[in-house]
């Protein structure tokens, strides 16, 4: 699967530009949903990414690329349900994040992507 970090605020999967946040689950790419997290944004100061999200927890690693400048807050109910799931949990920037993606079969990929901060 390709994908690249295009800068602050863009990305780009398989050829396709995005500009927003991204879920992908298995090769399948979707919007990030933010709205379950909204009401964490006052304690964390930004949106940060919650349980309460749909997170594609399936496999064994969950790749998170936390924005441009690392600063995604993940809450810590995040980091305990990847642990009682035995999931590998990668929090990276998204740049990162993406280069760890790249060449990796749809089938095997998993990632919640931040495109900006």
């Amino acid at each position: 699967m390709e994908v690249r970090f295009l800068g602050f605020g863009a990305i780009e999967v398989e050829g396709r530009k995005y500009e927003h946040d991204l879920v992908i689950d298995r090769g399948a790419v979707r919007k990030r949903s933010k709205k379950p997290s909204k009401p964490y944004r006052d304690k964390f100061g930004h949106t940060p990414l919650s349980a309460a999200e749909e997170i594609p927890w399936g496999g064994t690693r969950l790749i998170v690329g936390t924005g441009a400048h690392g600063a995604l807050p993940i809450m810590p109910e995040v980091v305990e349900e990847g642990a009682r799931r035995n999931i590998d949990l990668v929090v990276v920037p998204t740049e990162q994040a993406c280069r760890l993606i790249s060449g990796l079969k749809p089938r095997e990929v998993r990632a919640v992507l931040h495109v900006t901060c």
